[in-house]
């Protein structure tokens, strides 16, 4: 288990920026590296901040987009174009501004076309994980380089739930049924794959989510808190503003304020 590092910015505005900006670092450093870069993307407002602050910055036409393959790690299973969609979300805030962004290394979690389930869906999604892994992987899944999560303020990641079937399921992709906030059903990577993420960062903004931040990262187990149980291979952070941190203070030596 790789270390938790937290970072802490003034405020949720400050944060988000912060991020698109680590992470256009990142991403250009992965595709310099091995020449592509492979990212985990998070829905959620925090989530989808950051993606309007990377649309933003000066600093995204740093990043070759012809060059990245981008990945979800949790959905909610609505008809395709819904607005509750994490795809549309991250296609309104950036995706559809970038015109050298290669469509066939975008890939979202299946849609509710209403034929089929949503485990059908989440065995497809599966697959397409599956066929995108090559050899130096070792196993079901690309090795992300990044993998980007929210947290919820019950300490949710992607879609895994506290106390839920998906907090004990090695399985790398989910169908979820009966989720504790609609939509009941969605699809989300599980543990394992959220896991094989080489740097894993937990974005998180705002007073209601510092009690479960603390918990997470007071060793918490990954059932009652699912936030306590993702880790990165290389490198676990979360990249958090005042307020999320505010039960943090005096406790963790570790946290930066830039």
């Amino acid at each position: 288990m790789t270390t938790r590092e937290v970072v802490v910015h003034h405020d949720a505005s400050l944060l988000a920026a912060a991020v698109a900006a680590r992470l256009i670092t990142r991403v250009v450093d992965a595709q310099s590296a091995q020449g592509s870069a492979s990212v985990v993307l998070t829905g959620g407002g925090i989530g989808v901040a950051v993606l309007a602050a990377i649309a933003s910055s000066p600093a995204r036409d740093a990043i070759d987009w012809r060059r990245i393959d981008l990945w979800w790690g949790d959905e909610r299973y609505l008809p395709s174009g819904h607005a509750e969609r994490n795809e549309t979300q991250a296609r309104d805030a950036l995706l559809d501004r970038l015109e050298d962004l290669a469509p066939a290394h975008v890939h979202p979690m299946p849609a509710d076309d209403g034929s089929t389930t949503v485990e059908d869906a989440a065995d497809a999604y599966a697959r397409v994980l599956a066929a995108a892994a090559r050899p130096e992987d070792h196993g079901p899944v690309p090795r992300f380089d990044v993998v980007l999560l929210g947290i919820g303020p019950d300490g949710h990641v992607a879609s895994l739930f506290p106390g839920q079937p998906g907090v004990y399921d090695e399985r790398p992709v989910l169908a979820v049924r009966g989720a504790p906030k609609p939509p009941p059903q969605r699809i989300s990577l599980g543990f394992s794959a959220l896991c094989s993420g080489r740097e894993v960062w937990v974005v998180a903004a705002g007073a209601e989510k510092a009690g479960v931040v603390s918990l997470a990262l007071s060793g918490a187990g990954r059932v009652q808190l699912p936030a306590a149980g993702v880790t990165g291979q290389a490198r676990t952070l979360f990249l958090l503003d005042r307020a999320a941190a505010g039960q943090l203070a005096g406790r963790l030596g570790r946290i930066a304020s830039p």
